[in-house]
């Protein structure tokens, strides 16, 4: 068994393989330093099957939520690789001909500001400069990115369009519970406005469980995800990590559940959740059903992308080469949500109304709507079709 990073660990288990002494239990002691990550070998891949290609500048992240096993995992100060490191990894997937996204999977990219402003993004930006941008970036950060101008125009700068933030609840006592309080004592509207109206879409992740969660809990998720123009809202039902703080807390007070050593199965209503809320089971998880129905119902949803549009304020760059991708986008969009879906009116309203409004981003309209045939299946499955109601 191998526990922890590679770094550390996989040097001394080759070695052991080769000797014939393997070990049971190989882990580290200490969290390794990032800087010793090797460059993928993305030959190894057929990079034709990907939409997009992960790479990690740190590990880590300032902030250590309840629920979430991060700290716990990669350590609460940010492991950071050089500049020189960052850039020869986009270098080397750039000489296998790859021209599109570039997903930054780090735990929170913004977990050193200092070394990110002065000395990161200042050398992504020149590399991209010089070959002409032919990355599209995205990543994961923290809500206090809107706090920080020159932070956000250097993200834009080099070339990062899409960032997902943890929102979790618009509720402050489900903030304060949770232990999120960078998102706590704040106008979250505003802030995920403010990322927006600097050039970047916001997608966001929201629980729901919350031991502080009240009925209403529901509807406000409903009412905050539209007012602030979140297309991808990523709803979920709270889960509790063996690694996280939150385990720990309800392993004390025996709220934790086993479903496998329970006998729970698909017909009970603590089959989705390892542990016992406080809310009532059947309240909490038909809540929660209520919520993806209609937030990704094509009612709701278009309305998101224009509210969306009218806060994006793009930055300026070379757009990308049309690829083949590109070209099976428009159609799809076209057919499946213009002609061949319920709802389709809503799709050309949208359409309309941004040839004569936002003109500019007429391919985010055609592009944006595309996530609703993922979207729809996993709030509905097959039952879509029959539950969709035009009101």
């Amino acid at each position: 068994m191998v526990l922890g990073e590679s770094e550390e660990i996989i040097p001394a288990l080759i070695k052991d393989m080769e000797n014939k002494t393997l070990k049971k239990i190989y882990s580290m002691k200490e969290f390794p330093a990032i800087r010793k990550a090797p460059i993928p070998e993305w030959d190894l891949i057929n990079l034709s099957y990907y939409n997009s290609v992960c790479i990690q500048l740190s590990r880590g992240c300032p902030f250590n939520c309840e629920f979430c096993d991060v700290v716990q995992l990669n350590g609460r100060i940010p492991r950071i690789k050089s500049k020189e490191q960052i850039t020869a990894e986009l270098e080397s997937v750039y000489k296998l001909g790859w021209r599109a996204g570039v997903f930054f999977v780090d735990d929170n990219l913004i977990g050193n500001k200092s070394v990110l402003k002065n000395k990161i993004l200042p050398a992504i930006i020149e590399w991209q400069k010089e070959r002409k941008y032919p990355f599209i970036l995205s990543t994961q950060v923290s809500i206090n990115l809107s706090d920080d101008p020159e932070l956000m125009k250097l993200m834009t700068g080099a070339g990062f369009s899409t960032v997902f933030v943890g929102i979790e609840t618009p509720d402050p006592d489900g903030l304060e519970e949770c232990g999120k309080y960078h998102n706590k004592n704040r106008n979250l509207l505003k802030s995920v406005k403010k990322i927006q109206n600097m050039g970047f879409e916001v997608n966001a992740g929201f629980i729901l469980g919350f031991d502080s969660d009240k009925d209403t809990v529901f509807q406000n998720q409903i009412d905050f995800i539209q007012k602030s123009g979140i297309v991808a809202a990523m709803v979920g039902l709270l889960n509790v990590s063996p690694k996280s703080r939150l385990h720990e807390r309800l392993k004390k007070s025996h709220r934790l559940i086993d479903n496998k050593k329970s006998g729970n199965g698909n017909n009970s209503e603590l089959s989705e959740l390892n542990f016992i809320p406080i809310m009532n089971p059947d309240t909490l998880i038909d809540g929660y059903w209520q919520v993806l129905r209609t937030i990704y119902s094509p009612k709701y949803f278009f309305e998101r992308i224009k509210t969306f549009l009218s806060e994006y304020r793009p930055k300026k760059v070379k757009p990308p080469k049309v690829r083949f991708y590109h070209i099976r986008g428009l159609f799809s969009s076209l057919w499946f949500l213009g002609i061949k879906e319920k709802g389709r009116h809503y799709y050309w309203k949208l359409i309309f109304w941004s040839l004569f409004r936002r003109p500019a981003l007429l391919p985010y309209a055609v592009g944006l709507p595309l996530g609703l045939l993922h979207f729809k299946t996993l709030a509905w499955g097959n039952q879509y079709n029959s539950y969709y109601r035009e009101s």
